[in-house]
């Protein structure tokens, strides 16, 4: 099986790594400094599950220059999708899928208007990685998992083909017949935890322990779950305080990579989070003051500060 990876970050470094390592046809894709290190040094992860170098990895500046692929893993920044959606037409048409392990529930969308719907393959990812420095993932904790389907619910052989790579690679993986529920199941969580860690600007245990910002992250994830259910998604009513549960299972100081951006003045993913959220409530005519609000109050800090 030939993967590509777009791109080399903390998502696609880490997981095209462990399929590297296990003896894949991996290619990466890369730019800048991040790029220029990996050729220097080779590909790098850090992690509670072990360490490892990829030492002369494949490793491209264009997507296009790769030549033909079974699979491309997608894990770029939400505000790239559409330029790298428009990037894998070529890879595409010689008979690549696209797995895109991006946030958000927008991104699968954004990928249909510039390739065709049946080379989309649904996925979720779940995993704190970073480029640490250039060359380096930084794996915290021992999550890694990878979970993906067809959207017509079949297994198909590629997907049983990228399911037998993982297991190979000692990833974690779900295949799933409802990735669409799976997709939302995972917004609704990451919508709670990014907009109230982001705009309160505490990690989610000072949030999850006062009786005032734990209602308010309960209100901010009912308001995801309303806007899913709306677009015919099959998330319990409950499903909120489901995820208030799972928030009180973690570890306290555990944050969002959007209040990370926050902090270090870099541009955030708000308007596919929260501000996603209330852009859905305004085009179904359902409230989202809680989303709403956090998108308002973080709109100066949206683009970055540097």
């Amino acid at each position: 099986m030939k993967i590509a990876i777009l791109a080399a970050g903390g998502v696609g470094g880490y997981f095209g790594a462990r399929l590297a390592a296990a003896g894949y046809d991996v290619t990466f894709v890369a730019r800048g400094k991040h790029l220029a290190a990996i050729r220097k040094n080779g590909l790098r992860v850090t992690s509670p599950l072990g360490d490892l170098v990829i030492e002369h990895p494949k490793v491209v500046e264009e997507i296009d220059s790769i030549g033909k692929v079974d699979l491309v893993l997608l894990a770029v920044k939400l505000w790239d999708t559409e330029a790298a959606a428009r990037s894998l037409k070529s890879v595409v048409a010689q008979g690549a899928a696209v797995v895109s392990f991006q946030n958000g529930v927008q991104k699968d969308d954004v990928l249909a208007r510039h390739l065709p719907r049946e080379a989309i393959i649904g996925g979720v990812c779940y995993i704190a990685a970073v480029i640490s420095e250039p060359g380096v993932i930084a794996h915290s904790g021992t999550m890694q998992k990878l979970a993906f389907g067809e959207y017509d619910g079949t297994r198909s052989a590629r997907v049983e083909a990228f399911d037998q790579a993982c297991q190979k690679a000692g990833i974690t993986t779900e295949v799933s017949r409802d990735i669409r529920r799976l997709i939302w199941e995972k917004y609704v969580f990451l919508v709670g935890l990014s907009g109230t860690t982001a705009s309160i600007r505490k990690p989610i245990g000072p949030i999850r322990e006062n009786p005032h910002t734990r209602a308010f992250l309960l209100d901010v994830m009912h308001e995801a779950v309303a806007i899913g259910r709306a677009k015919g998604v099959a998330l319990p009513e409950n499903y909120a305080e489901d995820r208030l549960a799972f928030c009180d299972s973690l570890p306290a100081t555990m944050t969002s990579s959007m209040h990370h951006d926050l902090e270090r003045g870099n541009r955030m993913e708000l308007p596919w989070l929260s501000g996603g959220v209330a852009d859905f409530g305004k085009a179904l005519n359902i409230a989202t003051p809680r989303n709403s609000a956090i998108a308002d109050i973080l709109e100066l800090y949206a683009a970055g500060t540097h």
